[in-house]
């Protein structure tokens, strides 16, 4: 209503006294906002008439938007509907990030750690209240249903990582992975089951890997009992905490300088202080603890240990184009 004020008062006195743009414009700014100045050429009755219409509506519009503005402020909308906008700037620019359905007890851990990792991610949680903890955590989170399309199109699926289904109830995650499944044949999909049936349901909707928490509960208190020094090393090369430490996975690329040489012969432990722990096959085999002589193809993932900024190093030459 202001800018329509402002646009119709300029052009009246263009059209009714001839002015200029800048005077016209001027002439209406200071009417409009009741300043007092001298009026900026003489003018006809026609102009008085027309000042005295600019001067009635305008003043009105004036007063009501600052009412507007003013009681947005108060009550805080104005500082809603911003934070809602960065929300919606910030999903628009997520990419190779990962998706987390559900935040309960499982998706809680899981923001966790990736938070600890800076690695992006976001949270889509039907339940209000979740939604809100997440946000208060400072993650960004959506309140919707997981397995909507619209949702997922809307949280960026066609520009993720992959997709974390860690809803509570076995039939949401088959749907969850189902309609990430379709819209991306491509993604990375983990499912979280709590019996067998839904471990074979989650593989068939399209889930690449299902795990059950209680499964790897139950292994881990056994592993514990049995072996607590190894599982103490596993904990302290996978955590994000230890930053002396860590275990990752390096994918040889396509036109890397690894592709064809052997792991004596690309000397990845004098270059880069790692060591090889094991070599995932494109087939799916693993090879564990791989002699010096065993040959790199491409496409293959070594498992490494070592510092963090050598291990970026290595991910570094691991994907570039070799001379």
């Amino acid at each position: 209503m202001l800018v329509l004020v402002i646009i119709s008062g300029t052009a009246g006195y263009m059209l009714i006294e001839g002015w200029g743009f800048q005077d016209a414009l001027y002439m209406t700014v200071i009417s409009i906002t009741t300043v007092g100045y001298k009026e900026v050429h003489p003018m006809s009755r026609t102009g008085e008439f027309f000042t005295m219409g600019v001067l009635t509506v305008g003043v009105a519009t004036v007063l009501y938007t600052f009412s507007f503005v003013m009681a947005r402020v108060v009550e805080g909308d104005l500082q809603h509907r911003w934070v809602i906008r960065r929300r919606e700037r910030m999903l628009d620019e997520l990419t190779e990030h990962f998706i987390i359905c559900g935040f309960g007890r499982i998706g809680r851990i899981i923001a966790d750690e990736f938070a600890r990792q800076r690695i992006p991610f976001v949270i889509i949680e039907r339940n209000p209240d979740r939604v809100h903890e997440a946000l208060e955590s400072g993650y960004l989170a959506v309140e919707a249903d997981a397995s909507s399309e619209q949702a997922l199109s809307r949280i960026g699926v066609l520009r993720a990582r992959g997709l974390i289904a860690a809803v509570g109830s076995d039939a949401e995650n088959v749907y969850a992975v189902l309609s990430a499944r379709l819209m991306r044949p491509d993604l990375f999909i983990i499912g979280r089951a709590e019996t067998e049936d839904a471990k074979v349901k989650l593989t068939r909707a399209g889930a690449n890997r299902v795990v059950s928490p209680y499964q790897i509960g139950g292994l881990q208190l056994a592993q514990t009992a049995l072996r607590p020094a190894v599982v103490d090393f596993v904990q302290i090369v996978t955590s994000s905490e230890n930053l002396e430490l860590n275990i990752e996975q390096v994918t040889i690329g396509p036109d890397a300088a690894f592709v064809g040489r052997s792991l004596i012969d690309a000397a990845l432990r004098q270059r880069f202080s790692v060591v090889v722990v094991g070599i995932k096959r494109t087939d799916g085999r693993m090879e564990f603890n791989p002699p010096p002589e065993m040959v790199m193809r491409a496409g293959d993932q070594l498992v490494v240990l070592g510092r963090a900024d050598n291990l970026r190093d290595l991910a570094a030459v691991a994907s570039a184009k070799g001379s």
